[in-house]
């Protein structure tokens, strides 16, 4: 298998239940600065219900364009307006 992040693919990392059923696409993406988790985000306001934790690699699996980004560094943010856009990464 060929991953493009430095963290084991079964990372546990936070995501949106609009990521998970495919209404919306990945658009805000945090690498924390305090614990290194991941949040793979669609940039829409959330509750917590909404939350969901599924691994690094099946956040890859529903989007492969997120293995641009895969070497963000911890404190960093990456957002982009479509899933054709750039990513425009910037200290948190």
């Amino acid at each position: 298998m060929n991953f493009p992040f430095n963290d084991h693919p079964n990372t546990v990392v936070l995501t949106c239940c609009h990521i998970i059923d495919g209404s919306a696409n990945i658009f805000y993406v945090s690498h924390d600065a305090d614990d290194g988790m991941w949040q793979f985000l669609c940039g829409k306001s959330h509750s917590e219900n909404e939350a969901r934790v599924v691994s690094l690699y099946e956040i890859y699996a529903l989007d492969p364009t997120i293995a641009q980004i895969a070497d963000l560094p911890y404190g960093y943010i990456a957002k982009r307006e479509s899933i054709e856009s750039n990513w425009n990464v910037r200290k948190n």
